[in-house]
């Protein structure tokens, strides 16, 4: 059977459930895209990264979010908008909880940190956690239908220099059965949904973290409109969009009459900035479906049936408020020392683990560095250990190799 008996843009067709591994059938009641939201829910996984970072530390506060529950929320804010255009909303769903199920311990700076010792990169490791890592049939990691795993590939390709990129070139057997049939380098559109409920979910959430934590003030950032601006366009956005432009768009954001002008911890404060979170994902997900709808003028939204459309004016507010997040927050004082130390802390975990193997390796990883051929393949097997740990067990396990001689 060829992609090519199928039209992948109109319906979820036989190939767009297929699995990796054929399995046995299943009680009938539920969907395959149902079974994959509870493989990827009930996954061990999705539950380390309850203690992952996202932006501030687990455990620095009650409050903040962790990798968990920023996918939680990337999930319900993808499950709706999927819905609302046409998707499978379980699919979505599914793809949004498991965008980030590969990520390594203290976030984005951890990634930084095993990428130097072996090439990393937190979107091919939740491939690779997805296809054959995660324990749920041998070799095939949770089993997922092809277009699952589909919709998690928000860079599907390989790696190039400077660029992000979505598998590795040791799972390109697994990779080249998810796109068989589909364009090259083409997102399909439950991927679009769930990039673009990651970019809401991290930039309006992360925001409310940087207020209720103290780090994030009105005032401050009324009267500092310019280097938000300019944190922007060097982070967040291409050579077509100047400073100009963005503190013209972020003027008019912080115009709006939704702002909390002082979090105090209040119960009028909380509502003020539970206000503002629900206003600003109005502004980003009901103009994104609204136009997304006109332009598909009445065809299916599914697979590679259309393209999301997210306007100019979104794009540029998203970007802005990422950007103060990453001033107040990622770049605050001592946020660059207590980084430094992270990626030392990785840098000596990853040699000690490389040192000790097989036997400083979880069971589940031992096969995979008896039957490596390289150095190249058995530094992959380490890195896939330190990337599975929290940053709590990363530090224990660094405590426990490097200083308890364990």
């Amino acid at each position: 059977m060829t992609p090519r008996e199928y039209d992948h843009s109109v319906s979820y067709d036989k190939w767009a459930t297929a699995r990796w591994v054929a399995e046995p059938p299943k009680r009938a009641g539920r969907t395959d895209f149902e079974r994959d939201r509870a493989r990827v829910l009930h996954s061990s996984a999705l539950r380390r990264l309850s203690a992952k970072t996202q932006v501030l530390a687990p455990g620095s506060a009650d409050f903040p979010r962790t990798r968990l529950t920023h996918s939680l929320e990337c999930a319900q804010i993808g499950r709706e908008l999927g819905r609302e255009i046409g998707c499978d909303p379980d699919l979505v769903d599914a793809a949004c909880l498991a965008h980030d199920i590969g990520h390594s311990p203290f976030g984005h700076n951890g990634e930084s940190a095993l990428n130097e010792l072996g090439g990393f990169e937190g979107n091919a490791q939740s491939l690779r956690l997805l296809t054959r890592l995660e324990p749920k049939i041998v070799g095939a990691g949770l089993n997922l239908t092809r277009a699952t795993l589909d919709a998690t590939l928000k860079y599907p390709w390989f790696a190039d220099a400077g660029t992000k990129y979505g598998v590795y070139a040791e799972d390109a057997e697994v990779f080249a059965w998810i796109r068989e049939g589909v364009p090259e380098g083409r997102l399909c559109i439950e991927a679009q949904v769930m990039d673009w409920a990651d970019d809401v979910a991290y930039s309006v959430h992360d925001l409310e973290d940087g207020f209720h934590a103290g780090l994030i003030k009105f005032k401050a950032l009324s009267n500092e409109r310019t280097v938000v601006a300019r944190t922007a366009a060097d982070l967040y956005c291409d050579d077509s969009v100047s400073v100009a432009e963005l503190s013209e768009t972020l003027d008019s954001l912080l115009a709006l009459d939704i702002w909390p002008r002082n979090f105090d911890g209040s119960a009028e404060s909380f509502a003020a900035l539970k206000n503002l979170t629900g206003e600003l994902h109005g502004r980003l997900c009901v103009t994104v479906q609204e136009a997304t709808l006109a332009a598909a003028a009445g065809r299916r939204l599914i697979r590679y049936g259309g393209d999301l459309v997210v306007p100019r004016q979104q794009r540029l507010e998203c970007a802005l408020l990422k950007a103060i997040t990453a001033q107040y927050v990622m770049f605050r004082e001592g946020a660059a020392q207590a980084q430094a130390l992270e990626r030392e802390l990785l840098t000596e975990l990853v040699f000690a683990v490389e040192r000790g193997a097989p036997g400083t390796l979880d069971p589940l990883l031992r096969p995979a560095w008896e039957a490596a051929s390289s150095d190249a393949q058995r530094r992959r097997v380490v890195i896939d250990q330190v990337a599975s740990l929290t940053d709590t067990s990363a530090i224990a396990w660094h405590h426990r190799l490097c200083f308890s001689g364990g």
